[in-house]
């Protein structure tokens, strides 16, 4: 049971970063004037990189360069971590773990502070059952927060979790950072579980849990980036339908 919950924190992730990648692509082809398309993107930017930063913070990192906004993008330039193999990782992978919790704050922020009504989203993905729930839960925010009472402060969310979603996804740069790691930790996992020693597998079962957590919230928010995404996605298939000779 533990080895296949491994594996199901493993593909949330990937589905994750998949929609991330997407739906970026998506507002990149559909936004008619580029400079929207860098508003739209500023604020996820900002905080994609701030995540790299923090994974240097962590792991010894002496950072190097910060580049906030260009036509490419941010970046992090920095030199080797101090931390061996996962140092990589950890800064590469920071925005996957990170950018899930501002929007969780920013959720807390909107619910508590400015009048919007959120649901309790899983706290893992283990189950059909789990993912129907996410699919019921992120329509009724939609109805709660647009249908049954406006909440004008409402929109500004949606446009911080839109932004915030779009820079989810490690860059191509960061993949290859963190390439042999992810791939060490990916076959470190399956021996601890292959082997049941219990401590170890006891140890590896916690991370996997809090990692999942982590997974799942980004789930529900890519799949709340996609519900707003799906106007301007119409309007991209509508306009570029075949045209009849």
């Amino acid at each position: 049971m533990e080895a296949l919950s491994f594996f199901i924190v493993i593909a949330t992730g990937i589905v994750v970063m998949l929609i991330s990648t997407m739906l970026d692509h998506l507002w990149a082809q559909v936004l008619p004037m580029r400079v929207f398309y860098y508003l739209i993107r500023a604020p996820g930017v900002v905080v994609h990189e701030c995540s790299h930063i923090l994974g240097c913070l962590l792991t010894g990192a002496s950072i190097t360069n910060i580049v906030f906004f260009s036509k490419d993008g941010g970046s992090v330039t920095y030199t080797r971590p101090k931390l061996p193999v996962l140092g990589n990782v950890i800064i590469s992978s920071a925005p996957l773990f990170c950018i899930p919790l501002v929007l969780t704050g920013l959720a807390w922020i909107f619910s508590a502070y400015l009048g919007c009504t959120f649901p309790a989203f899983p706290a893992s993905i283990d189950s059909a059952g789990t993912l129907h729930s996410l699919g019921i839960d992120i329509v009724e925010l939609f109805r709660q927060n647009l249908v049954a009472a406006f909440h004008p402060w409402f929109l500004l969310y949606l446009y911080l979790t839109l932004s915030l979603v779009l820079s989810v996804a490690p860059s191509r740069q960061d993949i290859r950072n963190a390439a042999v790691g992810i791939v060490f930790i990916a076959f470190l996992g399956l021996l601890i579980f292959v082997s049941a020693v219990p401590w170890a597998v006891s140890t590896l079962w916690q991370v996997t849990s809090i990692v999942g957590i982590g997974f799942a919230l980004g789930l529900a928010f890519g799949l709340i980036a996609f519900v707003i995404s799906l106007p301007p996605l119409a309007w991209y298939i509508w306009t570029h339908r075949p045209r009849a000779p």
